[in-house]
């Protein structure tokens, strides 16, 4: 059968307008070009047939395209699976737009209308500054702001002698015309001024620069160039009122070095920051290299970005004085929706909890009653910590329910934080946590949820805590040796497994034994655990969701969470429409894990032993009770699934394994747990100073980032077991030779000695 094809009429040239009434996008002008696609279309070739028509370049070229129905996101085409998406998307319509955008091309964003709405650095071309409409930066405090040269050491020069890094700025040559010119404020003037000075290759001086006039002469001596611009009387308008445009310096001083400012980088990457707030100082410095030949280090490039971000947004303390309407606007575009903050007595911040109606009905309708609770650091100006229970879908990927911002992590806020998560999800079902095991989880998790939770450690946390305990007991051997028979002994399904598996434990060190029983078992090994896991053992299975917290964490908090949301937005998006097409009664991971148990049934044999109750031999004996899904096994049980052994039994009967499945793994429920969409945040505009009601002003909480370079990323516990040092004379760990106090006395008792593995002979001890 031939593959459907569908018309891609592909745009470009032109413009994005945004409507300020619904904050949908429209594009404007350009030229428009057709071209048929289908399933096996290549990336490659389609790329290779727009940059002949469009005479654009491949190499950077971006396709761009509306998700159906949503005007307001652009998804971007980097391989064959995303055009391969965009057809099945578009299969019923039979026509897709499609955006061309080649690196380095004038394509404009009119944001004279945009709207209040934001999206992700990849659903947005990049805009270009037009020198017609320079941009107005005001200070908020209304004050005269001049613009000031950084102080660095570094030069920043422009290649003048390279046109292809001057492309930007040659949009600028006309930008000041002459006499009689008008512009908005000083502030506009100066700005305008300064891209003047880098499409044409020279400096200035201001000679007068005050709040009713401004006169400027070029740097070089003996230069005629000059411009004069003044306030009209009773105005607010500003006049050129005098102007030499003659150069006689060939711009001389600026290949000794052209010093830029952090406001004018601000400057260009203004809008550009609007769209990406994740934005990377490097790649803000690669970009201002490539369009205006202006070299850039890390640190100025990270000052211009603050800048930009806070004429955009406002500072890190402002972000937390837009909370209360914040919250508001989450639940009046996603209604359903929980978003609530809490303050000290001294109106600083000190929790916020967000959970999407999207999510919580994804949870209670097609998820399995499985929580993972863990939490992030945050690097922001104002540190704080990203509290977060994820759920698990049934292609067992990660369904962010709800998240929380605290100043700390304490037990009074993962108290609160529980709290919160159970007035949102409100069911009625038995719910299985999977957390670290601090007394504060737990207790909080008996005292709100009650009884009817079950909570189970964290493997990997536990392995932690095995190994700091043991630090500098054992050596390296012993101590892996020691969490592997842990991690054996807690994915042992039988309590004679797990036995075994002590008793290895035992064998290397009878403190190491005594330390696993007295860590409560039963809330972290298969054969006593009460709860159902469904064969998930960690807390980190929610690694996606903190892996989007990292990339965000620097952002203020208002802009943190509509990242956040944004990238959940899109997640759930995607997930509904690949699962339409589905065809399988399962989901494609569960079907596969089904698929390998049928094939591990064929060399079982099954006889009846009393009624509905089996016997399946093996290399083991296993008993099968088909009417109350057990196996002795316990696979059937922990995992969800029938094991090998029932799936012997339903063949012998004629019976489908699909009937014994669990609910949550069917495709029905996967598309349940996406079928509601989360809606974007409408823009915070920066707040005016008279506009702020004192009476719920939020102030930042008093923490403040430490130094240093923080961790981003969490080991495994495997890891985290490096090898120790070794004594070569008294074979004691932690210690060499150099700083050992035991080379002519050892003490046979040492407890450093007892590794478990190796016991080391002591040698004699002279007189």
């Amino acid at each position: 059968m031939a593959a459907k094809k569908i018309i891609a009429i592909c745009q470009s040239g032109g413009e994005f307008v945004t409507n300020n009434v619904d904050g949908s996008l429209s594009y404007t002008g350009g030229n428009a070009y057709a071209v048929d696609i289908d399933e096996k279309t290549n990336v490659d070739a389609f790329k290779q047939e727009l940059g002949d028509t469009f005479k654009f370049n491949v190499v950077g070229m971006t396709i761009k395209y509306f998700l159906p129905g949503n005007k307001k996101t652009l998804i971007t085409v980097s391989k064959d699976k995303d055009l391969r998406r965009m057809v099945n998307f578009f299969k019923d319509s039979e026509q897709v737009e499609v955006f061309v955008i080649a690196e380095g091309a004038a394509v404009a964003l009119n944001v004279s209308n945009m709207p209040a709405s934001r999206s992700s650095r990849t659903t947005m071309p990049e805009p270009a500054v037009s020198p017609a409409t320079p941009l107005d930066f005001t200070n908020p405090d209304g004050q005269l702001m001049v613009d000031t040269p950084m102080d660095t050491t570094t030069p920043l020069g422009i290649c003048s002698n390279d046109n292809k890094h001057r492309r930007a700025a040659t949009q600028w040559e006309n930008s000041i015309t002459g006499v009689d010119q008008r512009f908005s404020s000083f502030t506009e003037f100066r700005e305008v001024l300064h891209k003047y000075s880098i499409a044409h290759g020279f400096t200035y001086n201001y000679k007068k620069n005050d709040s009713h006039r401004v006169t400027v002469k070029c740097k070089s001596e003996g230069c005629p160039w000059r411009i004069y611009a003044s306030r009209l009387v009773t105005t607010q308008l500003i006049f050129i009122k005098k102007m030499n445009k003659n150069h006689t310096c060939e711009g001389a001083v600026v290949k000794a070095g052209y010093r830029a400012t952090r406001g004018w980088v601000g400057n260009i990457i203004k809008e550009k920051l609007k769209f990406s707030p994740d934005y990377k100082p490097k790649d803000i410095a690669t970009d201002i290299k490539r369009e205006y030949g202006i070299q850039l280090n890390y640190s100025q490039a990270w000052r211009a970005k603050e800048i930009a971000r806070e004429q955009l947004q406002g500072s890190y303390r402002e972000a937390y004085s837009q909370l209360p309407s914040f919250c508001e606007r989450i639940m009046e575009t996603n209604p359903g929706s929980l978003a609530t903050f809490v303050t000290k007595e001294d109106s600083s911040f000190h929790r916020l909890f967000v959970s999407f109606h999207a999510s919580i009905y994804g949870f209670q309708q097609g998820c399995r009653p499985l929580l993972f609770l863990d939490s992030t650091v945050l690097y922001a100006k104002y540190q704080g910590i990203v509290l977060s229970a994820v759920g698990a879908d049934g292609n067992d990927g990660v369904l962010p329910v709800a998240f929380a911002v605290v100043d700390e992590e304490t037990d009074d806020n993962w108290h609160w934080f529980l709290s919160e998560l159970k007035s949102a999800i409100s069911t009625s079902r038995p719910i299985t946590f999977v957390s670290a095991f601090q007394n504060g989880i737990r207790e909080s998790l008996c005292d709100i949820f009650g009884k009817d939770s079950y909570h189970g450690y964290c493997l990997r946390h536990l392995g932690e805590k095995l190994n700091k305990d043991l630090h500098g007991k054992f050596s390296h051997e012993a101590r892996c040796l020691l969490i592997q028979d842990l991690y054996a002994a807690a994915y042992a399904p039988k309590l004679e497994d797990f036995e075994r598996c002590v008793e290895n434990i035992k064998a290397i060190s009878p403190d190491a034994y005594s330390w696993v029983v007295q860590s409560e078992p039963d809330h972290w090994a298969n054969a006593f655990f009460g709860g159902a896991r469904y064969d998930h053992m960690t807390s980190n299975f929610g690694q996606l969701f903190r892996d989007w917290v990292s990339d965000v964490s620097e952002l203020p908090v208002t802009q943190m969470v509509d990242a956040l949301q944004r990238k959940m937005m899109e997640l759930n998006y995607t997930r509904c429409v690949d699962s339409s097409l589905w065809l399988t009664r399962l989901t494609p991971y569960m079907e596969e894990k089904l698929q390998n148990e049928t094939s591990k049934s064929m060399s079982l044999q099954a006889c009846n032993s009393h009624e509905s109750t089996f016997e399946v031999r093996g290399e083991a004996v296993d008993l099968v009770d088909i009417d109350n899904w057990f196996c002795s096994c316990k696979a059937w049980q922990l995992s969800g699934l029938p094991c090998c052994h029932a799936i012997a039994i339903f063949e012998c009967l004629g019976r489908s394994p699909y009937d014994y499945c669990s609910r949550y793994f069917t495709s029905e429920s996967y598309r349940l747990t996406y079928s509601e969409s989360i809606n974007p945040i409408p823009l915070l505009e920066k707040p005016a100073k008279a506009e702020v009601d004192m009476e719920i002003m939020v102030s930042p909480p008093p923490t403040k980032r430490p130094a240093g370079r923080p961790k981003m990323k969490q080991p495994d516990s495997v890891d985290i077991i490096r090898r120790q040092l070794q004594c070569s004379k008294c074979k004691g760990l932690g210690h060499n030779k150099k700083t050992c106090n035991k080379a002519n006395k050892i003490d046979g008792s040492d407890p450093l000695l007892l590794t478990g593995l190796v016991v080391a002979e002591q040698p004699e001890v002279t007189a």
